[in-house]
């Protein structure tokens, strides 16, 4: 799924989240105390004793039920973060990867283009059925059982008008009848994700944190050892494998952990309550659909590209094109990850300091310097060992002619120092739009990504025929400037920000410092790779030299996220 869209659904997840999560622990303390009470009364106890042992577990719980659950909910936090940042990578790095190398730039710039294609249309499936859930069952954990057939129904239907859409428009944009046979799979994968997030929804709604933790991974770690399996087992020629099997093996994937995720909500349910309640869907609907115009936009400017490329390139070299794209764009999303996995640490913080009336200034500042530390020092090293990380990331095939190997790489090489720039965009969104989201800014979030739209459209149609994957890249990073750049003008007004004119300086000598001090220790005649890890350490080094990391606000920034969860 998306990361940028990911984030997004966690951001609305984690805000209604946060402000029910005191009233939840408060019913669960009344709860505890009634299975004590009727402990009690079975035990028979004195009635003398009863008054003091009342007041005395009473007492206990109100000093440290609350504190020992958002230690839980704290604890799970880092869990599920550090089990998506060990998973993640490897699927996109490992699996993913092998995948294209096997199959051609060809076959998977096809199953990118579709795959992109089917994901622009997401939003129907959900139409914020999954947000309006999250929030409702974790305030009234009896609906459950209504809501669960109610809202499953209503997604049945979305599903079928998912599928009619997307083979509509596919047909109008010419697909034929062997594309038009993968995106009936894909598109039953994007179905069957719906609903595992659906399902999760309800999961953690009952404050099954681990456990939603864990299928927020299971579909991918079943997809590793799958793939794996048909890949490395040597069970099965690698000649054979096509791009039908790596989706295949995402359909079973996704199967079994719906399945499983079905089985845990239904230990929950109790009896089921069957009955279709039309008014009922049309309601949340027209709650959610700012939100769900949102999601559409943002998927249409972050997924476009590969769309395009394959659409707008003749025949012959339109699949290979957006192959090449898709092979600098895996790096790119790799390092979304990382950014993705801060946006959710500072979402609940956001959104505690605005509910309190906070001082901001301090918080964002801190948060934005070691971002942009981070991606810079990332994007800067990646740019000048570009075409290294591509040769050893995508080797020659054993038929494939040299130059033409070297001309794949060159120009995928090219594609990624773009896409680098992208990267630091798309970052910093992930600060100030987390900032927006935290605050509801909606309207002015859907604005921007509608001019992220407008743009991203405009120059693809401009540049793709003439510059073909290089020019999507580029038009790629102008979506991304301009939509970061203009979030950050938003919140700028909306929160009164001011950086100083000495943070602006202090990030410009730390780019223009490790930039220099790169190309020297990329000169020098040792290995690239030795040289690539003295570039990374060499950028921490200069980042503290120039004051964009200091130790005691890196300190203050992590007490300050903790006691903010936990208050």
């Amino acid at each position: 799924m998306n990361i940028f869209l990911d984030s997004l659904h966690y951001n609305f997840y984690c805000k209604s989240t946060i402000n029910i999560y005191h009233k939840l622990m408060l019913n669960r303390v009344f709860y505890t105390f009634y299975c004590f009470k009727q402990l009690k009364n079975k035990l028979f106890l004195k009635r003398k004793y009863k008054t003091k042992i009342t007041y005395f577990y009473k007492s206990f719980l109100k000093k440290n039920f609350i504190k020992i659950m958002n230690s839980r909910f704290l604890k799970n936090i880092i869990f599920l973060l550090f089990i998506n940042l060990l998973v993640k990578p490897f699927w996109i790095l490992g699996v993913d990867r092998s995948v294209q190398n096997l199959v051609g730039d060809a076959s998977y710039g096809t199953y990118l283009a579709i795959f992109n294609f089917s994901y622009l249309f997401y939003i129907i499936l959900d139409i914020g059925l999954t947000n309006f859930n999250s929030k409702n069952i974790a305030q009234n954990n009896h609906l459950l059982s209504k809501y669960f057939v109610g809202i499953s129904q209503a997604k049945i239907l979305l599903s079928i008008a998912y599928f009619v859409i997307i083979f509509v428009i596919g047909i109008l944009i010419g697909y034929e009848s062997e594309q038009l046979k993968l995106l009936a799979v894909v598109g039953l994968n994007q179905v069957l994700l719906s609903f595992i997030l659906y399902v999760r929804s309800n999961i953690a709604a009952l404050l099954l944190f681990k456990t939603d933790s864990i299928l927020s991974v299971l579909d991918r770690i079943l997809m590793i050892l799958i793939c794996s399996f048909l890949l490395w087992s040597g069970l099965f020629p690698k000649s054979n494998f096509n791009i039908y099997w790596f989706v295949y093996a995402q359909t079973i994937s996704y199967v079994i952990t719906l399945i499983l995720a079905v089985f845990i909500v239904l230990k929950h349910t109790g009896k089921l309550v069957i009955r279709f309640n039309f008014p009922f869907i049309l309601m949340i609907i027209k709650k959610s659909l700012p939100y769900a115009l949102l999601v559409l936009l943002m998927s249409f400017y972050n997924r476009l590209e590969p769309v395009l490329i394959e659409r707008i390139l003749p025949d012959g070299i339109a699949a290979t094109q957006t192959g090449i794209y898709a092979k600098a764009y895996r790096l790119f999303d790799a390092g979304n990850n990382i950014s993705y996995l801060f946006s959710v640490i500072l979402l609940p913080l956001f959104a505690s300091v605005i509910k309190k009336g906070e001082d901001l200034q301090s918080l964002v500042k801190q948060s934005f310097s070691l971002m942009l530390t981070m991606t810079c020092l990332i994007a800067i090293v990646c740019i000048f060992y570009s075409q290294n990380l591509m040769e050893i990331l995508y080797p020659r095939n054993e038929n494939e002619l040299i130059d033409i190997y070297n001309n794949r790489i060159a120009e995928s090489s090219k594609i990624l120092q773009i896409l680098m720039g992208s990267f630091v965009s798309i970052s910093v969104t992930y600060i100030f739009g987390t900032l927006l989201t935290a605050n509801g800014n909606l309207r002015q979030l859907n604005f921007v990504a509608a001019i992220g739209v407008i743009i991203n459209v405009t120059l693809n149609l401009i540049f793709i025929p003439t510059f073909r994957a290089q020019g999507a890249a580029f038009t790629s990073l102008c979506v991304q400037f301009s939509t970061c750049l203009i979030q950050y003008l938003i919140a700028k007004k909306t929160f009164n920000l001011k950086l100083g004119i000495k943070f602006w300086i202090s990030v410009l000598s730390f780019i223009t410092i490790t930039a220099i001090a790169t190309n020297i220790i990329k000169s020098s005649p040792i290995n690239w790779i030795y040289s690539f890890l003295i570039s990374l350490l060499s950028g921490l080094f200069i980042a503290f030299i120039t004051n964009m990391l200091d130790y005691k606000e890196i300190k203050n920034l992590i007490s300050s996220s903790i006691s903010h969860i936990k208050k």
